[in-house]
């Protein structure tokens, strides 16, 4: 990475000298990704607040020891949070609760809602069956927003191996929710407005 290429680098560069505002700006904007992450990848909520604070925490005491240009501040904490997220699902290794709810629109007549949690639910539950390689690549590049690149790197893999991770997750996911297809068209959005079907069949550039 181009040293001032990085839209973070200044503010963890307060954050260094101590600047409490700096810090405060920083765990505004970086909490919501990264507990959006922990959420997927824990599928448990108090879990990943667990983490999501532990990565922050972890940026802080990180940020008078940054070299500016050796990486990206988001993809070392994104790193960070996945690595966090992967020591607890060693320790865990049972079954996954799909009880997670996705945020519903608060606008939303209540049939609506049920609408929206069940096809959310659904779409959870397959995405945390499939295995954590492909999972962590879907979670990444569609729900976190990263390029491959960025995903690729922060997974330690080629891009072509990333590609190939996520055209089978793609697959897994599609062939789990043939079932509710017909439902998921009918049913709203998954999380963050993100079409349900944008997930399972689309192919990011």
């Amino acid at each position: 990475m181009t040293a001032g290429t990085d839209p973070d680098e200044a503010q963890i560069e307060a954050v260094a000298r101590g600047d409490a505002a700096a810090t405060q700006n920083l765990v505004a904007r970086k909490l919501p990704r990264v507990l959006s992450l922990a959420r997927r990848l824990l599928n448990d909520p108090a879990e990943a607040e667990d983490v999501a604070q532990e990565a922050l925490l972890r940026l802080w005491k990180q940020a008078p020891h940054w070299v500016p240009g050796r990486a990206k501040v988001d993809t070392w904490l994104h790193k960070v949070a996945v690595n966090l997220c992967y020591d607890r699902l060693r320790r865990r290794r049972d079954t996954v609760d799909h009880t997670e709810i996705e945020l519903a629109d608060p606008a939303a007549s209540p049939a609506k809602r049920l609408d929206q949690t069940q096809v959310s639910q659904t779409v959870e539950a397959a995405l945390q069956s499939l295995p954590e390689r492909q999972r962590l690549a879907l979670v990444l590049c569609y729900y976190q927003e990263l390029s491959n690149i960025e995903a690729a790197a922060l997974m330690e893999v080629s891009v072509e191996a990333l590609e190939s991770l996520l055209s089978r997750g793609r697959r897994q996911l599609k062939a789990k929710l043939a079932d509710s297809r017909a439902d998921l068209i009918g049913g709203g959005t998954a999380s963050g407005g993100k079409p349900v079907l944008k997930v399972i069949t689309g192919s990011k550039v």
